[in-house]
């Protein structure tokens, strides 16, 4: 026990070294304007989205991110267990959102020969694809993402639904590829109640030189 107990402390203080000269994390740029996906996704919903709701994942993490700086210098396990909910949290929805951002283009792009021979392996044909896609989308319970990611394993493309701002890899091991934002505030100001028709038309604006980029990195 007290073997364990001397573990977990010196790796605690292994990973104050490592805090202490952390860099903040930033709330990442649109690599297009508010307005640019109208009218698939209105203006006012990309500025309440990427303003308030991801700048506040990133200023919630790096608060987090702090605490656990202290909490790991007073070796405060407790309050090390207690920060994880937080930091999952808050971590995963700027990670989900940062790749999000970039899923999206007001540009038209097609899949990659290298993705639309996987989707085409996979799940038979794109018009497949976006079927089960929106399945999971429409699917999930309350607040999350429906995810189309890299199985590193079996080398094959799966979909996979996350709760909350579950990320994807750290919770399943899949490679985010493509992710579908099926919280209220991504689409309720325009779609209200209507998730199924938001999905229909988010894929009007995928980005599929981005998806085909993130599966050419994942293997």
């Amino acid at each position: 026990m007290l073997a364990v107990r001397g573990a977990l402390f010196s790796t605690a203080k292994n990973c104050s070294a490592v805090l202490g000269c952390r860099s903040k994390h930033t709330l990442p740029d649109l690599p297009y304007d508010f307005g640019a996906l109208e009218p698939v996704i209105c203006r006012e919903i990309m500025e309440l989205h990427h303003q308030k709701h991801h700048n506040a994942y990133v200023t919630n993490l790096n608060a987090a991110e702090e605490q656990l700086q202290d909490a790991v210098a007073k070796q405060d396990v407790s309050k090390i267990i207690q920060l994880g909910n937080a930091i999952k949290f808050n971590g995963g929805g700027h990670i989900n959102h940062s790749i999000f951002w970039k899923n999206l283009s007001p540009d038209r792009s097609d899949p990659s020969a290298e993705l639309q021979k996987a989707l085409n392996r996979d799940f038979q044909n794109m018009d497949n694809f976006k079927k089960e896609m929106k399945a999971a989308a429409v699917a999930v319970q309350g607040s999350g993402w429906a995810w189309l990611g890299y199985n590193k394993k079996t080398k094959l493309l799966q979909i996979a639904a996350c709760p909350n701002q579950d990320p994807l890899e750290a919770t399943t091991g899949l490679v985010p590829l493509l992710g579908i934002d099926v919280w209220e505030h991504a689409y309720y100001l325009q779609y209200k109640n209507l998730r199924p028709n938001y999905v229909d038309a988010i894929f009007d604006v995928v980005n599929w030189k981005d998806v085909s980029e993130r599966l050419a990195k994942a293997h």
